[in-house]
């Protein structure tokens, strides 16, 4: 059994930034939260986005587009775990473990139902677009994967050149963009899915530094540099992904959503103060471990728990209300309630597999380590593309720019998963095994 979560903050040393895991929960409570209100679903099963069927509300994801700041909490996370275990396989297990193993979990129940439905024939409908959509948060899981792999170097020429290690990467994805749209040329764009997330993720390492010393004046820059990039230039308000548009600012991610990241950082970082105090509180803190737990599986099953809701209410003949009625908003509420209910459901049956597992031994193959990372978020970033439809039929879906399919992401990512964890495995040595096996 696992240490509780009172246990475990009790033993929170004074050193901890808690306010860092606090943002951590509140972001996963605001993209939860996110999902569950643009979700618009017929009564046809058909889902749509409620920003595009209320375009007015788009302005909105200026606030609730908080994935940047996700990716800054873990640049700051990577900086102190890497220096505590500079070893790079050790390191990935270690960061990866909590990661993959609800990752794969959730893979695997989900791929499993998946071909018992298809072979009863019964992927239509609400339950197709289900199979669709559950793997999209999985491109979250892709990015992450990435960052931590190139944390190592990254955090290197962090050392070296602080500020100008982000600039170079801020001027890469400058570079990107101009290419992109003045000069047309074609594939260029999926630079930017490194270029402005591992800049992003850069602004953590500065952090942990203590090299963020004009949070106002980082916010304001990003504020306005993403107003004026809208405003001018080929941009759309929204810094989600809206159906059917030319030009998305997250995928792939745009300059704007870059600066948007900006204002985003530095204006948590203005709230740092009363964050931490609040953060200290004990009964907030046993409620951030606790809910630090859980987050990734949470996470992970979100979506399965809203569609799953609306599947109910559909079975029941309870028709849907056309989305940003009065009615729609009157059963938003309960809708919540409901989804939040069926999340914490999940997340008793799921939870025990996002618990950390000791580490086996120290050390490892850093060569098996980065493949089974890039195995790993190839797999997960391909998944997230194709879902769980036409699993029988091999559909594929381009992945920069090559096709994969379903079965092919699902096979790399398991494999990948499975090379990181045997980076933890010990040596089968004779003697020495025998005695680490009799001395437990």
């Amino acid at each position: 059994m696992g240490i509780s979560a009172r246990k475990l903050a009790a033993a929170t040393p004074a050193t901890r930034d808690r306010y860092i895991d606090l943002l951590r929960v509140a972001l996963l409570g605001v993209v939860v939260l996110g999902h569950w209100l643009m979700a618009v679903v017929g009564a046809d099963g058909r889902v749509d986005n409620l920003l595009a069927v209320v375009p007015e509300l788009q302005v909105v994801t200026w606030g609730l587009q908080v994935m940047p700041v996700f990716f800054f909490v873990g640049g700051f996370s990577h900086a102190l775990a890497y220096r505590s275990r500079p070893r790079y396989a050790t390191f990935l297990r270690a960061r990866l473990q909590r990661l993959l193993r609800p990752t794969m979990v959730f893979i695997g129940v989900w791929g499993a139902a998946a071909l018992v439905i298809q072979l009863a024939g019964g992927d239509g409908g609400l339950t197709g677009v289900a199979l669709r959509l559950v793997t999209q948060p999985l491109w979250f899981i892709g990015i992450y994967l990435a960052m931590v792999a190139f944390t190592p170097p990254l955090l290197k020429l962090h050392e070296r050149y602080g500020w100008g290690a982000f600039a170079g990467l801020l001027g890469g994805a400058v570079a990107v963009d101009a290419l992109r749209f003045a000069a047309g040329v074609p594939f260029v764009e999926f630079l930017n899915f490194a270029f402005v997330w591992l800049a992003v993720h850069q602004l953590g390492f500065l952090r942990a530094d203590g090299m963020i010393r004009l949070p106002g004046a980082l916010a304001a820059t990003g504020l306005a540099g993403a107003g004026l990039l809208v405003a001018l230039g080929p941009y759309p308000l929204s810094m989600v992904g809206m159906p059917g548009e030319k030009v998305s600012n997250m995928a792939p991610p745009t300059l704007a959503l870059l600066f948007h990241g900006l204002w985003l950082v530095g204006a948590v970082e203005l709230l740092k103060g009363p964050g931490s105090r609040f953060a200290a509180r004990t009964g907030v803190w046993h409620k951030v471990v606790a809910a630090n737990g859980v987050a990734m599986t949470a996470f992970l099953w979100h979506l399965t728990a809203m569609l799953g809701v609306y599947g109910v209410l559909l079975a029941l003949g309870v028709e849907p209300p056309e989305p940003a009625t009065a009615a729609w908003w009157f059963q938003l509420l309960p809708r919540i309630a409901a989804a939040a209910l069926l999340t914490a459901l999940l997340v008793a049956v799921f939870r025990r597999f996002e618990q950390p597992v000791p580490p086996r031994r120290e050390g490892g193959s850093t060569p098996l380590a980065a493949l089974g990372i890039t195995l790993a978020l190839l797999g997960v970033l391909g998944l997230s593309m194709t879902g769980f439809a036409g699993l029988l039929e091999g559909h594929a879906a381009t992945l920069i720019a090559v096709r994969i399919t379903a079965p092919a992401a699902v096979a790399m990512a398991l494999l990948g998963w499975l090379l990181v964890e045997r980076t933890g495995r010990p040596k089968r040595t004779g003697g020495a095994a025998r005695a680490g096996t009799a001395g437990g």
